[in-house]
């Protein structure tokens, strides 16, 4: 994996993610992490400042029309060899939970951030990623490749659904979970591998204080599962820990 490219990396699963990567044995050669606003991300800031293959750009993923912009700027860090992994990981959780407290606004907001966002940054990163793709055309589907990672949640599997609400949130991460299925069928033929992570219940300001996992175990976990993806997880949601969810 030479190179990586995720979003939301000020802070939770995606701060934790940037300070595991440069940890590794072998980093990939360029991490680009993306936060809304680089003057209040100050310890991803303080990571690059530290780790000269951590590049920070500023990205709010509810600008779509920057994107276009953007790849450019992620076009002109990883060069010729393209960008092998898009990590989509910034997200959004309204605190409503049942059907009375459902607002409009709410909806809206949850599905820009969760879905429309990953799939048009996908749809501007294609480029990159066939380019990634081409130049290793004899190795198999994986992260080595080119291959996007939606993260996605056990709150958007429809069999797996025994407690209802949280409307916003569950059913954002159900159509992100068809965008990954869609995707991982219309780029395969182009050696991209598509996935969904589930995360776990983690520590952070969106799982809150009683979760049972760490950021740093959660990551742990995403890194081995993202290290060892093939031609088995395309199209598939993946827990935090390898598991296999259902749809």
């Amino acid at each position: 994996m030479r190179s990586i490219l995720a979003t939301g990396c000020n802070r939770g699963l995606g701060l934790g993610l940037i300070r595991r990567l440069v940890k590794e044995i072998n980093p990939p050669k360029t991490i680009v992490a993306t936060c809304r606003d680089i003057a209040k991300a100050k310890e991803l800031g303080e990571i690059a400042q530290i780790h000269k293959n951590v590049h920070i750009l500023e990205l709010d993923v509810q600008n779509v029309d920057k994107f276009s912009h953007f790849s450019k700027e992620v076009e002109r860090i990883v060069g010729d060899n393209g960008l092998n992994v898009l990590f989509n990981n910034a997200g959004y959780s309204p605190k409503s939970t049942r059907i009375n407290f459902v607002k409009a606004d709410q909806l809206t907001l949850t599905f820009a951030v969760n879905v429309a966002a990953p799939i048009l940054l996908t749809k501007v990163m294609l480029p990159l990623l066939k380019k990634a793709s081409a130049s290793k055309s004899s190795s198999p589907l994986g992260s080595e490749r080119a291959a996007i990672v939606n993260m996605s949640s056990v709150l958007g599997s429809i069999t797996l659904n025994k407690d209802g609400g949280l409307y916003a949130y569950r059913c954002s991460k159900a159509a992100l979970n068809m965008a990954t299925k869609s995707m991982s069928i219309d780029l395969k033929n182009d050696g991209i591998l598509v996935t969904a992570i589930h995360p776990g219940w983690v520590k952070t300001d969106m799982g809150g204080s009683n979760a049972p996992l760490t950021v740093d175990e959660s990551i742990t976990g995403i890194l081995k599962v993202l290290r060892g993806l093939s031609e088995e997880h395309n199209g598939r949601l993946v827990q935090w820990d390898g598991q296999y969810l259902a749809w």
